[in-house]
């Protein structure tokens, strides 16, 4: 079987190659992958290759496809695991394997650290350290686009789900975001904090009574409260509030205000950017947790804390670097059951569009760029389909069909795009 992917041969060497893959072994699974979301994560693996935890040492000798929130259909099935899985099947993977039977210091995970499977391609191998370790998930719901997103949704969950609170005169830990607590997602308005956004509200086990999402970018704001509204929070029994801190004299005081003073349980960073993890600190709660969920570029990114209130007030802080099994296994299951995480979704692209898309990713704004890995397509905001769509048939009928779903991408979207192939 022959695939098309995108390999990674060294830092900022990215090149699509069409080779053949080998045979399958019994222990192995051969599958086609049909779309793949592009993660801040792959730009920072490109950009630092061979010193990035999970990338291997010796890529310029055996180069890796990178790419690993995707989904697709498992094609033919090895000896050792037809009893739990067949040909046709949709599947989604966990790429977090932090496998050490790799190479030594290596967090082996599909996308960073193979030579035969990733996102970014027609056809991978998938193995046997991948389904051992319980990470080829069974897919059931509409479409392919959601499972695909379920990677950085497990994120967020996993994020949430790793804050935790203790107990005054206890050593004992409760793990999880306080219920009904008051929470805030500091830049919270890009692809992640959307996803976050999203979970929050619409999960039934534990939910904050008040959530505060700030950024510094007006029209993002706007996007994301047109698309997690305050209203549909309010159902949940949530007060969400959007604010633009950029456009407050005192961000923390007018952040404090909106709690009564009391300040916030859980509060999460996601954007790597110190002045923001200070931010985070100043509006801790007495046994306020501070999630800092970017990824920094930096090795020795570093921000001021106050071991004051740490000493005293019992504030802490924790940090996540992607979801487990279970956490992946609960996003689908919320898809599965209806959530559509189609608000992540601003650009769409084939295979051709990945290594621009990759190398530049910060420079491209917007939310998740969304790759069928078997179409030949630049690629293309969703915003600008209706104008493409005057001198190509596909970009109008693809406007129509997100017209008709508040303008975000769809599971008739994607079927029409599929068959267009």
């Amino acid at each position: 079987m022959k695939t098309k992917a995108i390999r990674l041969y060294g830092k900022n060497d990215l090149r699509m190659e069409e080779f053949e893959l080998p045979d399958i072994q019994e222990d192995e699974i051969l599958a086609k992958v049909v779309c793949d979301s592009i993660c801040m994560s792959s730009y920072k693996a490109t950009h630092e290759a061979d010193i990035h935890k999970r990338v291997p040492r010796d890529t310029a000798q055996n180069p890796v496809i990178i790419g690993h929130e995707f989904a697709g259909e498992l094609i033919e099935v090895g000896a050792k695991w037809k009893s739990q899985f067949s040909a046709g099947e949709k599947f989604s993977i966990q790429p977090a394997l932090n496998d050490h039977a790799g190479p030594v210091g290596i967090l082996s995970a599909p996308g960073y650290s193979y030579r035969y499977i990733g996102g970014d391609a027609t056809y991978v191998v998938i193995p046997d350290s991948v389904m051992s370790h319980n990470c080829l998930l069974h897919y059931t719901g509409k479409g392919f686009y959601p499972a695909s997103l379920s990677e950085p949704l497990s994120c967020v969950i996993g994020a949430m789900h790793a804050n935790y609170h203790t107990v005054q005169g206890s050593y004992r830990h409760i793990m999880e975001i306080k219920d009904g607590g008051n929470m805030a997602i500091l830049a919270g308005v890009g692809p992640m904090g959307l996803a976050a956004i999203n979970y929050a509200i619409h999960r039934t086990d534990r939910k904050p009574k008040l959530l505060i999402v700030t950024d510094i970018d007006q029209s993002r704001l706007d996007r994301a409260a047109t698309l997690y509204t305050v209203e549909e929070a309010a159902k949940n029994g949530i007060t969400l509030k959007y604010i633009n801190t950029g456009a407050v004299e005192n961000p923390v005081g007018e952040l404090m205000t909106l709690t009564g003073g009391y300040g916030y349980d859980d509060v999460f960073v996601f954007a790597p950017v110190a002045p923001i993890v200070e931010q985070a600190d100043a509006i801790l709660a007495i046994d306020g947790c501070l999630n800092f969920f970017a990824g920094p570029s930096k090795t020795d990114f570093k921000a001021p804390f106050n071991f004051y209130n740490v000493h005293y007030a019992r504030t802490h802080i924790t940090g996540t670097s992607g979801g487990n099994n279970d956490d992946m296994t609960e996003a689908l299951d919320m898809m599965n059951k209806g959530l559509d995480p189609a608000g992540l979704v601003t650009h769409i692209g084939g295979l051709n569009a990945v290594i621009d898309t990759t190398m530049n990713l910060p420079s491209i704004p917007g939310g998740k760029k969304l790759i069928y890995t078997h179409l030949t397509m630049p690629l293309t905001p969703i915003a600008e389909f209706e104008e493409k769509g005057k001198t190509d048939p596909l970009f109008a009928e693809l406007h129509k069909l997100c017209e008709a779903n508040n303008g975000l991408w769809n599971v008739d979207a994607e079927d029409f795009l599929l068959k267009s192939l």
